[in-house]
């Protein structure tokens, strides 16, 4: 009689994928069976890795993509439901900072956008420095339509899209395809599914060849500036000038530009 021997029980896989593919930081959301929500535990994991990431001098540029049928269903209901209000707010406070974590870090964040980003799936593709996404790919804000409006992913999302267009999706919780949020500014490049991978890389590839310095310093003022008036959107823009004129990139490039030869950098 052969004894039953009981097998160990298998661990959950990791919320997310990482990889570092010639100087391009690759995050991949690694919850395809359920959509891809932004769970607490997928929160800290975003925000966690683009942290590690953030003065790793090997990773120039990040990714952000994700693995099945959706790009991200937004928050976990199920999670939402079991919560109360205390934790609730936890829970945007912890989405906020995550997303928070992405503008304001200094190296340049592409979201690879192959399907649906929903609710605050939308947020992150919005979050992004910028936007790669499949024909087959859509953005939607669809809390009114189970009474919960997307007043979350309504934030970044109207610094992005103009406001009618961006009220038009909050309204009526109709997604909108990857081609329409590209002439609204939502998405930079659209192309064929097969091509995706390839477009991203190769987005990811003109932005590494480009000083990490001048790129921290760039995308630092630029956002800071956003939301301001012209006179100290101005103001800004001449301090960031002024802090990266005598730095050694930016000697080394004009040098180079008048030399007429590829310049070095430093970072």
């Amino acid at each position: 009689m052969t004894a039953m021997t009981q097998s160990a029980p298998q661990a959950d896989p990791p919320f997310i994928l990482s990889e570092v593919r010639d100087g391009v930081g690759i995050i991949t959301l690694n919850r395809p069976e359920k959509r891809n929500p932004l769970s607490t535990a997928m929160i800290t994991a975003i925000h966690d890795q683009v942290a590690a990431w953030e003065h790793d001098k090997s990773v120039r540029v990040m990714v952000i993509k994700a693995l099945g049928p959706v790009f991200s269903a937004g928050h976990d209901l199920q999670e939402v439901l079991s919560m109360d209000q205390e934790q609730a707010a936890g829970l945007m406070d912890h989405c906020t900072t995550m997303m928070e974590k992405i503008r304001l870090t200094p190296k340049p964040i592409i979201a690879q956008v192959h399907a649906l980003a929903t609710a605050a799936g939308c947020q992150l593709a919005a979050s992004c420095d910028l936007v790669v996404a499949s024909e087959t790919a859509s953005f939607q804000t669809p809390g009114v339509l189970i009474g919960l409006f997307c007043s979350t992913p309504m934030v970044p999302l109207s610094k992005v899209i103009p406001p009618k267009k961006a009220v038009e999706m909050l309204f009526t919780g109709k997604p909108m395809p990857a081609s329409e949020a590209a002439l609204h500014g939502l998405v930079n490049r659209v192309v064929p599914p097969a091509q995706l991978d390839e477009a991203t890389l190769g987005l990811a590839a003109e932005i590494k060849a480009h000083s990490l310095y001048t790129l921290g310093l760039g995308k630092e003022a630029f956002y800071k500036q956003l939301p301001m008036g012209m006179q100290d959107s101005y103001a800004v823009g001449k301090e960031a000038m002024l802090k990266n004129l005598p730095a050694h990139d930016a000697q080394e490039g004009i040098s180079a530009f008048l030399q007429k030869r590829k310049p070095e950098w430093r970072d």
